[in-house]
């Protein structure tokens, strides 16, 4: 198809447009000029959201994309514009979110010259991003719009990011838009086809097994994954355990689910892992939030790791049996094969871990977030959509929030990113907006990003903002505790705003939350409200700890239940 008439901008919308781009989340600049006046001149099914700040952008678009499935668009300025999506960007390849982040750039002739708000964004994002084009050729962009949505979306999903010169979204477009993707070394589709002697593998080692841990991950939710993994695991009556961001693929009210593992998973998804004989991850890289000290994971159990990508195999368990793959593809096969296991004793034995060691908090002692999270939890009846910020409140959130299903959990897990609940938040609400939306956050995340209380006014979005307000960056606090003598350094958040005011200052309604009583009635009055952004201010206590806790690369067996009576020595890796 040749079209006239047409400038770059013109067109690159067009083919977004027609790649199913639904919503761009930007900030305007100098040289991104063409490609949002074209927003403005040409007709298509695009629905561009303004916000406060460019991360928070990416962070909209990185919700949504949790929250849907399908990829969304960030449009942002060259120089300071495209620096400020170094966050999310980060955030999204870590955790492999499909988006496509097109950043404003110099013109042509001078690049490399440190012209005015020139940065080279392509380089600087290089190590997190799937992929990146610096766009040359105004004809060029059908085939890289359609390259870089087919990547991002492809085999292990990520952030794309083309960057395109003034000169290149201006000039006028008189090529196809019809046009063959260039991709001879990208093969994702061979991710449905796996090893059948790796299946075979797979297989022979279930059959000798009696005390079998599934392990889900990310990767089995990416894949939809959840009935086939529902399917194996109560065909084998084999117990599931998830990572922070698996939580909801397999159900979590399941009687065979062990809620979550690792660092501040449940004592009896740590102790399962502990005594397995056989430990499947099926989409799980083997994080170190959930093997701990890695040559003492799992070292009495035959361990399968089931993966999309390669690069994860051995990167850091060595596994006994390898199966690279679709994580859904496998599972179908695996499923045609299977019979129920010898495991009733082992259940039995892990059922008794569960009601040795409960998930429990103590009543008296303030306001806790654990029974705000826990009365949450029973209001929604666990069907509302959770994102949330990174601390204390996002493992308590985790552990008292349960997810029968996947895409209701929303969460920043391998970079860790303060900021993100709240704009995530925003996207997932956008993506789907018939459904109840609760961003869980933390008073000093929400800080990072709360500007973009602006968007959701505007956007009329009925989101819930749970400022779970310590006056702490209370995990750093709870590790100064514990391994520090309590020397508390810059940790102290005293000077935070008044979170109602400011809410009400951007137009939306506020609640103060302070006693234990009134929890259920201020969360009851949030749920109901329906007219715009709603923000509840939990002044928490001040100093609670979050237990299980495995301390930094120390082993699974060496998790703390409650309070150490000794002093710990220094941790080895990061909070």
């Amino acid at each position: 198809m040749t079209t006239t008439g047409l400038d770059g901008a013109q067109a690159l919308l067009k083919c977004l447009d027609r790649q199913g781009i639904e919503i761009i989340f930007g900030y305007s600049g100098g040289s991104v000029l063409p490609i949002f006046d074209a927003l403005e001149t040409l007709d298509t099914n695009i629905k561009f959201v303004l916000v406060r700040h460019e991360q928070g952008a990416v962070h909209m678009a990185d919700g949504y994309a949790r929250a849907t499935g399908k990829p969304a668009c960030v449009l942002v300025t060259s120089g300071p514009g495209a620096g400020n999506t170094i966050s999310g960007i980060m955030t999204a390849h870590m955790d492999s979110v499909p988006m496509i982040i097109i950043t404003g750039q110099q013109v042509t002739w001078m690049l490399g010259k440190d012209a005015f708000q020139e940065a080279d964004i392509f380089g600087i994002s290089m190590p997190i991003v799937k992929h990146s084009y610096l766009v040359k050729e105004t004809n060029d962009l059908p085939r890289i719009t359609k390259e870089a949505y087919h990547i991002a979306t492809t085999g292990r999903p990520g952030p794309v990011l083309i960057d395109i010169p003034k000169d290149v979204s201006q000039n006028p477009f008189t090529g196809e838009l019809d046009q063959e993707m260039d991709l001879p070394g990208y093969q994702p589709e061979k991710a449905s086809k796996f090893d059948p002697v790796a299946i075979q593998a797979v297989l022979d080692a279930l059959k000798l097994s009696k005390r079998p841990v599934i392990l889900a991950g990310h990767g089995a939710v990416l894949a939809h994954a959840e009935f086939e993994l529902k399917t194996f695991a109560e065909t084998l009556n084999a117990p599931v355990t998830a990572t922070l961001l698996g939580k909801g693929v397999f159900p979590e009210t399941h009687n065979l689910s062990l809620g979550m593992l690792g660092m501040h998973g449940t004592a009896y998804a740590n102790k399962a892992i502990v005594e397995a004989d056989l430990i499947m991850s099926v989409g799980s890289r083997f994080d170190d939030r959930i093997i701990g000290q890695a040559d003492k994971f799992g070292r009495n159990a035959t361990i399968i790791h089931i993966d999309i990508d390669p690069a994860e195999i051995n990167k850091m368990i060595t596994a006994d049996i390898q199966c690279i793959g679709d994580a859904k593809a496998i599972l179908v096969e695996l499923n045609k094969r299977i019979q129920r296991l010898d495991t009733d004793e082992w259940v039995n034995h892990l059922g008794g871990y569960k009601n040795k060691y409960p998930l429990s908090y103590k009543m008296h002692g303030g306001l806790k977030m654990q029974h705000i999270l826990d009365e949450l939890y029973n209001l929604t009846e666990g069907k509302a959509v959770i994102t949330t910020d990174v601390g204390q409140h996002q493992m308590w959130a985790a552990q008292f929030y349960k997810c029968d299903a996947p895409w209701n959990w929303i969460t920043s897990g391998g970079a860790g990113t303060m900021g993100f609940g709240f704009p995530a938040a925003i996207g997932a609400q956008i993506g789907r907006p018939n459904e109840t939306v609760v961003a869980v956050v933390g008073d000093g995340g929400f800080q990072m990003t709360l500007f973009e209380l602006a968007t959701a006014v505007l956007e009329k979005l009925p989101v819930i903002i749970l400022v779970l307000n310590n006056h702490y960056l209370g995990m750093v606090r709870q590790w100064q505790e514990l391994f520090f003598d309590n020397r508390e350094s810059g940790v102290d958040l005293h000077g935070n705003p008044d979170f109602v005011k400011l809410a009400e200052a951007y137009g939306a309604t506020g609640y103060n939350l302070k006693r234990p009583a009134d929890v259920r009635k201020v969360l009851s009055k949030a749920l109901e409200h329906k007219d715009g952004p709603v923000l509840i201010n939990a002044e928490v206590a001040k100093t609670s700890n979050v237990f299980p806790m495995i301390p930094a690369g120390a082993a699974l067996e060496d998790m703390l239940i409650e309070p150490p009576k000794t002093k710990l020595p220094k941790p080895v890796g990061s909070t």
